[in-house]
């Protein structure tokens, strides 16, 4: 048993798991799991670089966890930052930030590493549960990644399309305009064609969703009161309950989403293009599998995810 903390740092949150992993059988006991929205990916976008209050936040957090690993014991972390990271001029800035506050060399990963890291994450907890092969999708907040296989990715990519990115390029109007939305549609749709050369969408047997945007859609179609991890992990839904979800997240205003009971309110102004990510993934791979002679008809949604992976790869190292 060895007690490890994963750190992911996205575009939009930077989340920690502490958890007691047992490699001999198996098993990965969570002690503390939790989420901050730093929105470290503000403008990368737009200028490529880091914004100053960005890196204050996210280190800010940094920090935090530091305490908390201390706290209970950590014996070993592994801190792996993604999109936003990759693509900024000054990530050396944020690099030697993370150092500091955390006394842990930070990883910057490319988009193979982080869908390989998502699809052992999720894939862990359910395979024996549902058939294979599986598509993971790990919809963050500048990139998408997409990973197919059994028991280990067969074909990844990692789309440069997510729920901040296509916030500050496209969807800038309350609630979005018609205009807006299609030109987001045309930009994920190109994505998903490039993807689709590479990833072929046409073998996925069950669709699997991770990360804050998906999980968000999933509760809101489930119409829960509150934000509970426990009815979203593994949740099924049919294919059409989850574009409905979607299509009426996009639609709403900013006012309208933030009264939802589900909806971290970081995620207020980003869930309608996350939402819109999400439609045009799931609408994909269902035609890909309805053309391969298959039926999609349902949608699986994990909370175990690319912090899992990351637990798992420090255990195992």
């Amino acid at each position: 048993m060895t007690r490890v903390a994963a750190i992911d740092c996205g575009t939009n949150s930077i989340r920690l798991l502490v958890a007691d992993v047992d490699t001999e059988a198996g098993t990965l006991v969570d002690q503390v799991r939790s989420n901050e929205v730093v929105r470290l990916g503000q403008g990368v976008d737009r200028t490529g670089r880091l914004a100053p209050e960005a890196l204050a936040r996210t280190l800010d957090a940094a920090r935090r966890y530091h305490d908390v690993c201390t706290d209970l014991g950590v014996e070993a972390v592994r801190f792996v930052a993604t999109s936003a990271t990759r693509d900024a001029q000054n990530r050396a800035e944020f690099v030697d930030g993370v150092r500091e506050a955390l006394g842990v060399e930070p990883e910057v990963v490319g988009g193979d590493e982080e869908a390989r890291l998502s699809f052992r994450g999720a894939t862990g907890v359910l395979a024996g549960r549902f058939d294979a092969p599986f598509l993971v999708v790990d919809l963050g907040g500048g990139s998408t990644e997409l990973v197919l296989g059994t028991d280990a990715p067969e074909a990844a990519l990692s789309m440069d399309v997510g729920s901040v990115r296509m916030t500050e390029r496209h969807l800038h109007t309350d609630p979005p305009a018609p205009d807006e939305v299609a030109a987001a549609e045309a930009d994920v749709r190109a994505a998903l064609d490039a993807a689709a050369e590479v990833v072929p969408l046409g073998r996925t047997v069950t669709l699997v969703g991770l990360a804050g945007s998906i999980t968000t859609v999933t509760a809101h179609a489930l119409r829960l009161p509150s934000y509970q991890r426990e009815h979203i992990d593994g949740s099924l839904l049919p294919v059409d309950d989850v574009l409905a979800a979607c299509d009426d997240l996009l639609h709403r205003t900013r006012a309208q989403r933030s009264e939802l009971p589900y909806l971290h309110p970081g995620r207020v102004d980003v869930i309608g293009a996350g939402a819109l990510v999400w439609r045009e993934v799931v609408r994909r791979v269902r035609d890909e599998v309805a053309a391969a002679g298959g039926a999609l008809t349902h949608v699986v949604t994990s909370e175990h995810d690319i912090l899992d992976g990351i637990a798992w790869s420090i255990a195992e190292r």
